[in-house]
C-alpha cells in the first residue's frame, strides 16, 4: 500500500516553566525532580490557547507547506487527552479553520498519548483503500497534572499534524503494529479535574521513586 506523510506541522507554546520553580511552591526539591524525569523544562499554553487552538496553528502549518487543496481532504481526526469540550468536536473546528468542510468525516478520538498514531492509522486505511484522497491526523494535548504530582512537572503541551495521502509523498509508510493491553496507570474519572496515575492517587505529592 503505497500511502505516507505528505506535509506535517507542528505547534508548541512559547512559555517554558522549569521543574524548579513549580517546586518551590509545594516546598519540594524541584530541579531533583526534574533530573529524576530528565526534564529542564515543559511548555506551558497561554491562558488563550487549547488544544483547539494548538490543532489548528499545527494544520495551518502542515497545510502551508503543500499544494493541496484543503477541499481534498476527506477525513480529519484529533487525537487529545485534553479536548477543551465534554459535549463538542474538535475536528470540525480544525476543518473549518483550514477550510475542509464540509465534505469529509471528523473525529475526536480519546486514547492519551496514542490518540494521534491511531488517527495516521484510519487515514492509511481510508487512503488506501481509496475512500478518500487524503486524511488529517492531528495528536495536541495541554496535559494536567494535579497539584505536586509527577505529572505537574512533566505534562506539557504542544502537537503536530500530519497530512496522509498516495500522491507526492515526502516519508513512506511501509508497515505499522498496534501493541494494546488494559494497563490502568493512568486514568480519569468523569467530573475529576486531573488524571490519576499508578504512582499515587490525584492529587498525590511525588515520591522519591519517581
Amino acid at each position: 500500500m503505497d500511502v505516507g506523510i505528505v506535509s506535517y506541522g507542528a505547534y508548541v507554546p512559547r512559555y517554558r516553566i522549569t521543574p524548579e520553580e513549580i517546586g518551590k511552591v509545594w516546598g519540594d526539591d524541584g530541579k531533583a525532580m526534574g533530573r529524576g524525569l530528565f526534564i529542564e523544562q515543559k511548555s506551558v499554553p497561554a491562558p488563550d490557547e487549547d488544544v483547539v487552538t494548538i490543532s489548528v496553528a499545527a494544520a495551518r502549518a502542515m497545510m502551508a507547506r503543500t499544494d493541496v487543496d484543503p477541499r481534498e481532504i476527506g477525513a480529519l481526526y484529533v487525537g487529545s487527552e485534553s479536548h477543551p469540550y465534554a459535549v463538542k468536536p474538535t475536528s470540525t473546528i480544525v476543518a473549518e479553520a483550514i477550510e475542509a468542510t464540509p465534505d469529509l468525516t471528523a473525529v475526536d478520538m480519546e486514547f492519551a498519548c496514542k490518540a494521534g498514531t491511531a488517527g495516521i492509522q484510519a487515514c492509511m486505511g481510508l487512503v488506501g483503500s481509496g475512500m478518500i484522497e487524503y486524511g488529517v491526523a492531528i495528536g495536541a494535548d495541554t496535559s494536567q497534572g494535579a497539584p505536586g504530582d509527577a505529572l505537574e512537572y512533566s505534562a506539557s503541551a504542544g502537537g503536530a499534524a500530519y497530512l496522509i495521502g498516495k500522491k507526492n509523498i515526502i516519508a513512506r509508510i511501509n508497515k505499522t503494529i498496534s501493541y494494546t493491553t488494559d494497563t490502568p496507570d493512568f486514568w480519569r474519572r468523569e467530573g475529576q479535574p486531573y488524571p490519576s496515575t499508578e504512582a499515587g492517587s490525584q492529587g498525590s505529592r511525588p515520591t522519591s521513586g519517581i
